[in-house]
């Protein structure tokens, strides 16, 4: 059935929500936020609808009336709703009243809602929420609980097929539809960042051409701690006056808002003695395909086949870029429902950094590389075995996630799993 509902991986953590009085699902646009709040509410308000929003600017009240769960759909169309959700909250903190969802963050003078109103993070789907028969075998909960659990499981899933879902996105709308069609919804969704989003956020883009290369920028650095300076220069190159910093920095600020941009914080241990670490981000876009779609690739390009001729040589590079990004979401969306952080490790000098690090509230880690390759070598677990010896029993385990067929723990303990059987 075409408009069946996906389950999804934060469904579990919304029901564990379930009895706190106003809950917000946050996100960029388009990664499903209304349909999941939809089948838990019973009133709803949608303010990205005209009249609706009329409605609600005239009588706010008209907002907190009605059976609940009462959900706010794209409640920052009325910033002062938030608020006012707050201080119903305040007078009456009965369970399960309010369901906002928005993508835009609480700007002020709008209350964070701290300690009212407890926000959820939701992103487009990971591999193990669409539609594909392969289903996965290991848990990242399962690895977390330092039980050094049993690897196994096999797949027929493809470089060709990881790529293609790269390209697809993980954007619900656009599951199933054809590689022209979905091509244009996500060309349509960036020029919608820059002539509409940024506006409604109080922004005027005044060269949106510098904007649209800075992204492009933004998007050739995907899974790199590329510096912001970079990052400027490459957006204007051969360009005297260059946009200043605080026009780039602007950026940066609404496209955080927006969830277009999703950074994976540096991981920076508290507890042991490792010394001269980098804390610079890794760039990562709210889907990697918004990233190939900026650089005006295709399927054919990262995979240097077809009639579309590989970009510029640095296709497979790029490719390797993607696809650990697409991991990456596919992780912190993994992590978050088991209560855990997401961030990445590298040295000041880069001597050593492991792909993804996924933390306990205790602190302790499960450390994943990610690797565009069928096959492990010992070269490929370097970095793993030198933070296990470096920070002990708080390693609780070791994984690396490749494109091969087969899940397997190695001798020396690292777990090879292809990506797409990695799950909750």
């Amino acid at each position: 059935m075409a408009n069946a509902y996906t389950p999804r991986i934060v469904d579990a953590e919304l029901d564990a929500l379930a009895d706190l009085p106003a809950i917000s699902i946050e996100g960029a646009k388009g990664v499903g936020k209304t349909r999941t709040a939809a089948r838990r509410a019973r009133t709803s308000f949608a303010l990205d609808n005209p009249l609706e929003l009329e409605l609600a600017t005239a009588d706010p009240s008209r907002l907190t009336r009605g059976a609940p769960p009462i959900l706010i759909d794209e409640w920052q169309r009325m910033p002062a709703s938030w608020d006012l959700v707050r201080r119903a909250v305040d007078d009456a903190p009965a369970t399960s009243r309010f369901i906002l969802t928005g993508s835009a963050t609480p700007r002020a003078p709008t209350h964070s809602g701290a300690g009212r109103i407890v926000r959820v993070r939701m992103r487009p789907l990971s591999l193990a929420e669409r539609s594909w028969p392969d289903k996965p075998t290991v848990s990242l909960a399962a690895l977390l609980t330092g039980a050094v659990p049993t690897i196994d499981g096999s797949t027929t899933f493809t470089l060709a097929d990881y790529v293609r879902e790269v390209c697809q996105s993980g954007f619900p709308a656009l599951q199933g539809l054809s590689g022209r069609s979905a091509r244009a919804e996500l060309d349509g969704y960036v020029e919608n960042i820059v002539e509409h989003e940024f506006p409604e956020l109080q922004y005027i883009v005044r060269r949106p051409a510098t904007l649209l290369r800075w992204l492009r920028a933004y998007a050739a650095v995907t899974s790199t701690a590329a510096s912001f300076e970079t990052l400027r220069d490459a957006a204007t190159p051969g360009e005297r006056e260059k946009p200043s910093k605080a026009t780039t920095q602007a950026y940066r600020d609404v496209l955080e808002r927006l969830w277009i941009i999703d950074p994976i914080p540096a991981w920076l241990p508290t507890r042991n003695h490792l010394r001269r670490l980098g804390a610079a981000p890794k760039h990562n876009l709210a889907d990697p395909a918004l990233a190939v779609r900026l650089l005006g690739a295709d399927a054919g390009a990262l995979m240097g086949t077809g009639d579309t001729p590989p970009l510029a040589g640095r296709d497979m590079t790029l490719a390797g870029q993607l696809f650990e990004s697409l991991v990456a979401l596919g992780v912190r969306v993994f992590a978050q429902g088991a209560g855990a952080r997401v961030g990445h490790f590298r040295t000041h000098e880069g001597r050593h950094e492991v792909d993804l690090i996924v933390e306990r509230a205790d602190q302790k880690v499960v450390a994943l590389e990610v690797k565009l390759k069928y096959n492990v070598d010992d070269s490929d677990v370097h970095h793993l075995l030198w933070l296990k010896h470096q920070i002990g029993p708080d390693l609780l385990d070791m994984v690396i996630l490749t494109t091969g067929a087969h899940a397997y723990r190695r001798k020396d303990g690292v777990a090879v799993v292809p990506a797409i059987l990695l799950g909750p």
